[in-house]
C-alpha cells in the first residue's frame, strides 16, 4: 500500500490537494468521508503535524477544525505565533474510525503503522512543496511518523533541536524541530488548565524561533 501512484506528477500544494482527493494508497479511504489534505501557505515557515484528521475535520474536509482545532488557534494566539505562519497538515490524510456499538458516533482510532507509511508521500511532497524552517509535532504518532518509531515525546517534549539523525531521506528538508502533545490530549487531560499551560510554555520557543 502506497500513496506513490496518486502523486501528481507536477504542480504545487493545489494539484497535491487535488490528487489526494482520489488517493486509495491505503484502506481508510474506503470508510472516511472525504481525504481531508493540508492547509496553509506554500510559503509557511512551520508545519504542524497531528495524527489524522478527527470526526470534524473528515466532515468538513478540513484539518483542525473540531474542538482540538480551536484549541490550538487560542495556544497559539497565546504563545504568539502568526496562524498564517503555519501550515498545518496530518501525518494521515484520512479519518481512522470505529463505530460505537450504539449509536452513529464514530470512535477515533490510532492509524496503523502501515497505513501512515503508505500515507508518507503526501507529507513528503507537502515538505517538499512549502520547505519549512520548522517542523512541530502534535502527538506522539506524528513525532513518530517524522523522527521514526523509536522517538519518546516524554522524554523530548518541547526540545526545539536541529533536524534529527533519526529522520528519513524521504522527508526533504533541512528544518528545525520540535515535538509537543496534540490538542486534544489537553481536552482529554484531567486538569486541562494545567495541561493548557504546559502545551503553551511548549510552544513559545516557536515564537521565538519565528522572531529570530
Amino acid at each position: 500500500m502506497s500513496a506513490t501512484a496518486f502523486l501528481p506528477t507536477k504542480g504545487g500544494l493545489d494539484a497535491l490537494r487535488a490528487a489526494a482527493a482520489d488517493c486509495q494508497g491505503c484502506d481508510l479511504y474506503r470508510d472516511a468521508t472525504q481525504t481531508v489534505f493540508g492547509e496553509g501557505r506554500a510559503s509557511a515557515r512551520v508545519v504542524m503535524l497531528g495524527e489524522q484528521p478527527g470526526d470534524r475535520e473528515d466532515l468538513a474536509g478540513e484539518p483542525f477544525v473540531g474542538p482540538a482545532g480551536r484549541l490550538l488557534d487560542r495556544v497559539l494566539a497565546e504563545a504568539g505565533i502568526d496562524r498564517s505562519t503555519v501550515y498545518l497538515t496530518n501525518a494521515v490524510k484520512h479519518f481512522s474510525f470505529r463505530r460505537a456499538e450504539r449509536g452513529v458516533r464514530r470512535i477515533h482510532q490510532r492509524p496503523k503503522s502501515g497505513q501512515i507509511a503508505a500515507c508518507r508521500p503526501w507529507l513528503a511532497q507537502e515538505l517538499s512543496t512549502v520547505g519549512p524552517d520548522l517542523v512541530v509535532c502534535l502527538g506522539a504518532t506524528a513525532a513518530q511518523a517524522v523522527a521514526g518509531s523509536r522517538f519518546r515525546l516524554t522524554d523530548h517534549r518541547g526540545e526545539l533541536v536541529p533536524r534529527p539523525d533519526s529522520v528519513a531521506d524521504d522527508l526533504p528538508g533541512d528544518w528545525s524541530f520540535l515535538a509537543t502533545v496534540h490538542p486534544s490530549a489537553v481536552l482529554r487531560a484531567p486538569d486541562r488548565n494545567r495541561a493548557y499551560q504546559d502545551l503553551l510554555a511548549d510552544l513559545r520557543p516557536v515564537a521565538e524561533f519565528l522572531a529570530g
